[in-house]
């Protein structure tokens, strides 16, 4: 059920194409109220704006914090679970025990009064990375189509707080935003096959950290030891949507020290959590 509901997700996330499978129910006067979408006969998508903002995250985290307290006090009978993503949430349920129909008057009046309800604290990272040698390929490029040196790139780059948007795409990656305009590209035209897990990229206005060795299309600037995803932990994700991310320049020999005493469980990964933020 979740495969299908990702497929339709995605199907129904492209602004202006809209598959006649998600039609609009129903129109609005408002043009800037949220959306209700149908995503097939177990789910439907709340989305906020056409554009990836913070104002549309926050909507998205409050929703999803108010369904999510609703369900613990029994408030959403027949709801499963909910994903969250840029700027839409959609709501999984069991068709057997309840419809949109039910459901959507309950989670309008939980919109109505969710501004603010993030339930989950914001935390912010410092987490290392190392800019030099093979840990960031892309590096001269980034910092050639910017009009920068190398170095400035760096600077600009570890200087920048970022927002995480959401997860996806593999376990634990983050979509990270919003970057400073010098360093935003477009996807490589040719993806590589292999990408090194905790490789540090970017395109468009967006920063990810790869958790996992996979194929990527994205920019390499550098690399981070720290383990994004654990399925022995109690939340297995380091990051959550809404943390905020900064990046910690280390030379290569701390790099590897770093990521051979994470790997063997010697180092918490909380270590890099700032603290009293």
């Amino acid at each position: 059920m979740r495969f299908q509901g990702v497929q339709l997700l995605q199907a129904c996330a492209r602004p202006r194409t809209w598959p006649a499978r998600c039609a609009i129910l129903p129109a609005v006067s408002n043009p800037d109220a949220p959306r209700w979408l149908d995503a097939g006969d177990m789910a439907f998508t709340v989305e906020f704006g056409p554009a990836i903002t913070p104002a549309a995250l926050h909507a998205v985290g409050a929703l999803d914090a108010a369904i999510a307290n609703a369900m613990a006090a029994g408030a959403l009978p027949g709801v499963v679970e909910t994903m969250p993503t840029f700027r839409s949430l959609t709501v999984f349920y069991d068709p057997l025990a309840t419809s949109r129909a039910v459901l959507q008057p309950v989670v309008q009046a939980l919109l109505d009064s969710a501004d603010g309800a993030l339930a989950a604290p914001v935390q912010h990272w410092r987490l290392p990375i190392c800019y030099e040698g093979d840990c960031g390929p892309d590096l001269a490029d980034t910092a050639a189509a910017a009009g920068l040196q190398v170095d400035d790139v760096v600077a600009l780059h570890s200087a920048t707080r970022l927002q995480v948007y959401m997860l996806g795409f593999l376990p634990g990656f983050p979509f990270m935003g919003d970057l400073p305009v010098a360093l935003q590209r477009p996807r490589r035209t040719q993806p590589r096959v292999r990408v090194p897990a905790g490789s540090v990229s970017v395109a468009n206005q967006l920063c990810a950290i790869y958790p996992w060795e996979s194929p990527g299309g994205w920019h390499l600037l550098g690399r981070c030891p720290v383990p994004l995803f654990d399925a022995r932990r109690p939340v297995p994700a380091l990051l959550a949507p809404g943390d905020r991310v900064q990046f910690q320049p280390v030379p290569w020999a701390e790099f590897q020290r770093l990521q051979a005493a994470a790997q063997g469980g010697d180092i918490d990964p909380a270590t890099w959590r700032e603290a009293g933020r």
